[in-house]
C-alpha cells in the first residue's frame, strides 16, 4: 500500500510537470502579450502617438523578458518555482504572483469546500430518499431536480439570479464579499451574516450542480445494491429495513462517490469560478479572466498549475478514502507490495 502511494505521488509530480509545459504553451499560443496592453493604454489614456506607444511597449518587453523565446520564459518561471518558490511577477497587478494567489485562492477554496460539503451531504441524503421511495412522487421530484442541476449551465443560473437581484430586488452590492461598513471591520456575527448575504448565490449555484450528480449516482448505486444477494440475506435474518439499508446497502453504494471525490473539488472550483466571474467576486475566476485578457501569462499559468495539482491530489486522497472504506482495496494494496 505504501509503495502504491509513493508511486502515485511520483506519477503525479511527473504529470504536473507535463501539464505545466502544455499550459504554458497554450497560454502563449495566441498572438500578442502584455506589451500590447501597455501600448493600447499609452495610446488611449496617455495620448501618446503610435510610435511612442510602440517604443514604450518594446522597452517593456525587453525589461521584463517578454522578448525571450518561450522555452526560456518557461525555464525561468519553473526554476523560480522550484528553487525559490517564486511564481513570477504579475504584470497586470504589479505584485508577485504569489501575493495574488494568497489573496484569491483561499477565498475560492473556502467557497468550494463549503459547496462540496453541502453537495455531498444533501446529494447523498436525497439519493437515499429517492432510492428507498422508487417511482413515488418524492422520487419523481428529486429526479427532476437532479436533471435540472446537471443540464442547466451554471453561468446561466448566475445571470438569472443577478437579473432578479438587481432589477427586482434592487440589490446594489453585487461583486463584493461585504458591504462597505463591514469591509475593514473585525469579525463579528453581523459581519458573518453580511458575508452570507453576499455569497449565498455562488454557494447555491455551485452546490446545486454537485448535489444533482451525487443524488443521481447515489440513487442508481443504492437501487443496484438493494437487489444484491447479501442484502436479501440480511433481510432474511430479520433485520429492520432501516438497518439493512444504512448498515449493509449504503456503505457499498458509496464506493463510486468516494472515487468521485478525486475530481469533485476541481469540479466545485470550476463551478465557483464560473459563478464568481458573473458576480465579479475577487476570487480565482475573475483573476484568470482578467490576466488572460491582458496577457499576464504568469498569473494564468500559476492558477492553472495549482488547479491541476489539486485534481491530482484529490485523486490520491480518493484512493486512500476508498482503501479505508473497502477492506478489499487494502488487501489488494498489500498484495501489490
Amino acid at each position: 500500500m505504501i509503495r502504491f502511494l509513493i508511486a502515485r505521488i511520483m506519477s503525479g509530480i511527473v504529470l504536473i510537470f507535463l501539464l505545466s509545459i502544455v499550459t504554458f504553451a497554450i497560454i502563449q499560443a495566441p498572438p500578442g502579450d502584455y506589451s500590447d496592453y501597455i501600448r493600447s493604454q499609452a495610446i488611449n489614456q496617455g495620448g501618446a502617438s503610435y510610435e511612442q506607444a510602440e517604443a514604450q511597449a518594446q522597452a517593456y518587453r525587453k525589461s521584463h523578458g517578454l522578448d525571450d523565446p518561450m522555452p526560456v520564459q518557461y525555464f525561468n518561471w519553473v526554476s523560480g518555482i522550484i528553487l525559490h518558490g517564486d511564481f513570477g511577477q504579475s504584470l497586470y497587478y504589479n505584485k508577485p504572483v504569489g501575493t495574488v494567489v494568497a489573496e484569491r485562492l483561499p477565498r475560492t477554496l473556502a467557497l468550494a469546500l463549503v459547496c462540496h460539503i453541502l453537495a455531498s451531504i444533501l446529494g447523498i441524503s436525497f439519493g437515499i430518499l429517492a432510492a428507498t421511495r422508487q417511482y413515488s412522487w418524492v422520487d419523481t421530484l428529486l429526479s427532476g431536480v437532479s436533471f435540472l442541476g446537471m443540464t442547466v449551465p451554471r453561468f446561466l443560473m448566475a445571470l438569472i439570479i443577478v437579473y432578479i437581484l438587481v432589477f427586482h430586488f434592487e440589490v446594489s452590492e453585487v461583486g463584493s464579499f461585504f458591504s462597505p461598513q463591514y469591509g475593514g471591520a473585525p469579525w463579528s456575527w453581523a459581519k458573518f451574516v453580511n458575508l452570507i448575504q453576499h455569497v449565498w448565490p455562488v454557494i447555491a449555484i455551485a452546490t446545486f450542480g454537485g448535489l444533482a450528480y451525487n443524488m443521481r449516482v447515489m440513487r442508481g448505486n443504492l437501487l443496484d445494491t438493494l437487489n444484491m444477494q447479501y442484502v436479501e440475506t440480511a433481510r432474511a435474518k430479520g433485520l429492520s429495513e432501516r438497518r439493512v439499508i444504512m448498515r449493509h446497502a449504503v456503505p457499498n453504494a458509496l464506493h463510486p462517490l468516494i472515487m468521485y471525490q478525486g475530481v469533485v473539488l476541481p469540479y466545485m472550483l470550476t463551478g465557483e469560478i464560473e459563478t464568481a466571474i458573473i458576480f465579479a467576486l475577487p476570487t480565482v475566476g475573475p483573476a484568470i479572466v482578467g490576466s488572460m485578457q491582458v496577457g499576464d501569462v504568469y498569473v494564468t499559468a500559476t492558477f492553472m498549475l495549482l488547479l491541476s495539482a489539486m485534481l491530482i491530489i484529490g485523486n490520491i486522497i480518493a484512493d486512500l478514502l476508498l482503501a479505508a472504506l473497502d477492506p478489499r482495496v487494502r488487501q489488494a494494496g498489500g498484495a501489490a507490495v
